[in-house]
């Protein structure tokens, strides 16, 4: 005997296709997780530059 219900199968086809997405996309952020924190240092740093530049140039006019 056949049962030809198939009303809850494309509902568990789209979870394992969101969850696979899910556990791709976290794999990916765990591989670039030290680009990424190198990049806010790395902004960071620049701005802090960029600001003891401009109070340098202003004392030096004083």
């Amino acid at each position: 005997m056949l049962i030809s219900d198939e009303s809850g199968q494309s509902s568990a086809e789209l979870i394992l296709l969101i969850g696979g997405m899910i556990v791709i996309v976290l794999i990916a952020m765990s591989f670039y997780k030290s680009y990424i924190l190198s990049i806010g240092d790395e902004i960071s740093s620049n701005e802090l530059n960029n600001i003891n530049k401009s109070i340098e140039s202003i004392n030096s006019k004083f």
